[in-house]
């Protein structure tokens, strides 16, 4: 989502670099061509009008015909804008004083519901907090079912009464039976129908004057574009909505409708449905959606995933191994397995600050196969050649490669690529945080283009051991 948008905001940039200073006519031709671009991503006309006016007043009556850098000042006063358009946004969920807190989740059929039920639970659960999930949907085949296998996924009660066909009466039991096990969170899966209609806006507006819920959540999904706003518009008429989820996030949807449903409903987006699983439900933040669509990556997102997935004492331990440049392939695959679930190698990529638009403009295809040989490789070891691959001579390579199905100038390419990192990683242990994540942005952004290793000066930098080998070249070179 987002990448045409995205490349047509770095078209328009790129125009004003090098221009030194800039006139007004040359803002009107730039917001031109930023109304053209979110009008192509199916970002509501109103909206767009507005946006295009407040950054057009405040880049004439700013610092943008005085700056050296036009472009540089654009880029922040319509990341800015940005921001105020999709936010403020408290992503957090307001819990009540007294348990339990109750969730009313409503929604089109097919907009990813149910799914997204779970996933709000799994969220809730990582809060601390004990969910049980009423399945209230009585209208779709299988609802019940579906709700239930998740449930079981994740270890959440599951409140259900097949032979009810009355929601209201499903919701108030599912909340009475709530209080007596004491689960602090109910979460409502009621039903939803292919399109609005009477009968389904009355059930869920008697619901919700039944039992008081303290939250009500839309599901969307986002692939639906300029429906999805007007459908909001509708719910937000009958029921008060408190938030919306936006689902299908990962898709190759243009997103006008993430950037439009704040402005139109009033109401913001709390959650984004990345992925099909149970673990791909985020928080909304307005500024890090703005870096995506700007191209300034999202490090900050990148950051926390690898905190929720990495145990900090497993962390401390591989730090210390890292120091002393003793981490194993084992280290190296489990981490790797911690760190990417629940993502793909591709969306972790584009997080970084100027990777995406680099794949974007080469038209590089990610092969996410290539994590998967990388295991069978390793697995295909004994823990002592895990342990320390510069022990592989050309028997031990070929048993490798025939065990994991793979050739052995693959099994060669990981070792080397292994002890390059972990030489890598040994040097970096001794930088500050700042300058790690600088070398870091600037390998993921040279591998990408296909370049040599970059050269990073500090003052810091440990000095590079000289193998005997080299030593042994230089000494002949000499000689001669």
């Amino acid at each position: 989502m987002f990448d045409t948008l995205s490349d047509r905001f770095s078209d328009v940039f790129r125009k004003l670099k090098g221009r030194g200073r800039i006139s007004e006519e040359n803002i009107g031709e730039v917001m031109r061509d930023v109304r053209t671009a979110l009008l192509e991503a199916d970002v509501h006309l109103d909206v767009v009008k507005n946006f295009c006016e407040e950054v057009t007043q405040k880049a004439l009556g700013a610092e943008v015909i005085k700056t050296l850098h036009p472009e540089q000042v654009m880029v922040k006063i319509v990341h800015d804008e940005l921001i105020q358009l999709m936010g403020p946004v408290d992503s957090r969920i307001p819990w009540t004083t007294q348990p339990p807190t109750i969730i009313l989740m409503a929604g089109l059929q097919g907009s990813g519901k149910t799914t997204t039920c779970a996933k709000l639970a799994r969220y809730c659960q990582q809060k601390g907090k004990k969910p049980l999930l009423v399945a209230a949907d009585l209208k779709r085949p299988a609802a019940i079912d579906q709700l239930e296998v998740l449930g079981s996924q994740l270890g959440v009660p599951v409140y259900s009464e097949r032979d009810h066909q009355n929601a209201v009466k499903v919701c108030r039991n599912g909340i009475a039976v709530a209080q007596r096990q004491l689960q602090d969170v109910v979460i409502l899966d009621t039903a939803g129908r292919l399109a609005i209609d009477e009968e389904l806006m009355t059930e869920l507006a008697n619901v919700a004057q039944a039992v008081g819920p303290h939250q009500i959540y839309l599901v969307l999904d986002a692939m639906t574009g300029q429906d999805a706003v007007n459908t909001a518009k509708h719910f937000n008429d009958r029921l008060e909505l408190d938030g919306v989820i936006m689902t299908k996030f990962d898709s190759d949807t243009r997103g006008g409708a993430i950037l439009s449903v704040k402005s139109i409903v009033t109401k913001p987006i709390k959650f984004i449905g990345v992925g099909e699983k149970i673990e791909n439900l985020d928080e909304f933040h307005p500024d890090r959606m703005a870096g995506r669509i700007l191209g300034m990556g999202d490090i900050v997102s990148l950051v926390e995933h690898a905190q929720q997935q990495v145990d900090v004492e497993e962390a401390a331990r591989l730090e210390a191994k890292m120091k002393k440049g003793d981490l194993s392939l084992d280290d190296f695959i489990g981490q790797m397995e911690k760190v990417m679930k629940g993502k793909s190698l591709k969306d972790m990529l584009k997080m970084i600050p100027g990777v995406g638009s680099m794949m974007r403009q080469s038209e590089m295809d990610i092969d996410e196969g290539e994590v998967t040989r990388m295991k069978a490789i390793v697995h295909s070891m004994t823990p002592r050649e895990r342990a320390n691959p510069k022990i592989l001579d050309s028997s031990r390579r070929r048993r490798i490669a025939r065990g994991s199905g793979t050739d052995t100038e693959d099994v060669s390419g990981l070792c080397k690529q292994f002890l390059q990192a972990r030489d890598m990683m040994k040097q970096m242990a001794g930088l500050s945080m700042g300058d790690r994540m600088k070398l870091g942005s600037q390998l993921a952004q040279m591998s990408m283009a296909g370049g040599k290793m970059p050269s990073f000066k500090t003052s810091a930098r440990p000095k590079f051991q000289v193998s005997k080998k080299d030593k042994r070249k230089e000494r002949k070179r000499k000689s001669r």
